[in-house]
């Protein structure tokens, strides 16, 4: 089968093992293709990497502010938490790399696209969804179709010369903009704290002795400005990050449900997405109105299923964004949040929007609210209710 191959490279231990396996046992020139989404890895170490391997092409592709733009962006807008706790940092830029892979194989005129997913992960799923949304290619992904393991790779790589640095032989890094996963080592045991070391992002030692405070202001259903600083959509979310971070918010621990039926343990590092979107949802409470709410809290959990499962392609995503943005029109206005030690509330919210009223909720000789009229109120509110349980002492 000699022909192009087209590969989503990273230069981890997992697509670095790909590109030889796709040339030795498939008989495929490689082409490799790194998607910057803001990783922070060096994209020159990586394309000479690439060519160390032996691969007859090499793109590096700064997609950053598409990432943030048409992923991050939204996700916030759905208050996108999967299962209540991961901000699906991994999950949203899949979908992105693997256009990019489908753009560059129909431009290389390739005969097959590869990834380096493993059989057990969610990436597998999110990869081939989109891939195969976007083209007939056959997908071709060594490590789960040939079922290797970490500590296979591990040999492979080392008979082959492939460097592998420290990090990567005692966990499986991901990590972007949005947030940094942690898996593997000893955090495959549930029971065990995750090591200090894990953790790039958030501080767990050391930590200010104040509390330290974020102001950050939305402008239908966006973040526009954090401190009174009005910066640029990257610049906000590597601002927060830091912040946050500095202050230990951010570690998510959890056991988590895979696309494929079992469960896993996953630690992930999302200062900026913590932040974010307790603060928009914080928002949405004040100028949403309930049934609003109610039936958006659906919508979320729903638009983050589809996102973690691969199913960004879906017409119901569509669907749901539609939905979603009418809603945003009026989620304007600035959150206070504050920070200390690991912990993370909102103190404080602000908006032109609001539906709070201040003359109403007072308890004050000041309130407008005519509280005579909460008598009838109550009677009808609670009446099925009430007879039914006259109606059962009777029986």
């Amino acid at each position: 089968m000699k022909g192009k191959a087209v590969l989503a490279f990273s230069g981890g231990l997992d697509t670095s093992v790909v590109v030889k396996y796709l040339q030795e046992k498939y008989n495929l020139d490689v082409v490799t293709v790194t998607v910057d989404v803001g990783q922070g890895d060096d994209q020159k170490k990586i394309a000479a990497k690439a060519k160390k391997l032996g691969v007859v092409k090499h793109y590096n592709l700064d997609a950053r502010s598409e990432f943030v733009n048409d992923f991050i962006f939204p996700s916030i807008k759905a208050n996108a938490l999967y299962q209540k706790k991961y901000c699906l940092a991994t999950a949203l830029t899949r979908p992105l790399i693997a256009q990019k892979v489908v753009d560059i194989a129909k431009k290389e005129s390739a005969k097959a696209l590869a990834h380096g997913c493993t059989g057990k992960g969610n990436d597998q799923v999110r990869f081939d969804v989109t891939m195969r949304s976007g083209t007939t290619l056959p997908i071709i992904a060594p490590i789960r179709d040939l079922n290797l393991t970490r500590d296979v790779e591990l040999k492979f790589a080392k008979k082959h010369g492939i460097q592998i640095d420290n990090t990567a032989k005692r966990f499986s890094i991901d990590q972007n903009l949005w947030g940094r996963a942690i898996e593997g080592g000893v955090m495959e045991d549930a029971y065990k704290e995750p090591p200090e070391d894990a953790f790039i992002w958030v501080k767990t030692k050391n930590l200010p002795d104040k509390p330290q405070y974020l102001e950050i202001e939305f402008k239908g259903g966006l973040p526009v400005a954090v401190d009174g600083k009005h910066l640029k959509p990257i610049e906000l979310i590597q601002y927060i990050n830091k912040k946050a971070g500095s202050c230990g918010v951010g570690i998510v621990d959890h056991i988590e449900d895979r696309v494929v039926g079992i469960k896993s343990r996953e630690v992930y590092e999302t200062p900026a997405a913590t932040c974010l979107i307790e603060a928009h949802t914080d928002l949405e409470k004040m100028v949403l109105t309930k049934h609003e709410l109610k039936f958006k809290s659906i919508v979320d959990s729903e638009w983050a299923w589809l996102a973690y499962s691969g199913l960004w392609q879906d017409p119901l995503k569509s669907d749901l964004d539609m939905f979603i943005n009418a809603t945003q029109m009026r989620v304007s206005g600035t959150v206070k949040l504050k920070m200390f030690k690991g912990s993370l509330r909102v103190v404080g919210r602000k908006s032109d929007y609001s539906l709070y009223s201040h003359d109403l909720a007072t308890y004050g000789s000041g309130s407008t609210f005519d509280q005579t009229l909460a008598k009838g109120f109550v009677e009808l509110w609670g009446f099925q209710s009430t007879e039914a349980n006259k109606l059962l002492k009777k029986r």
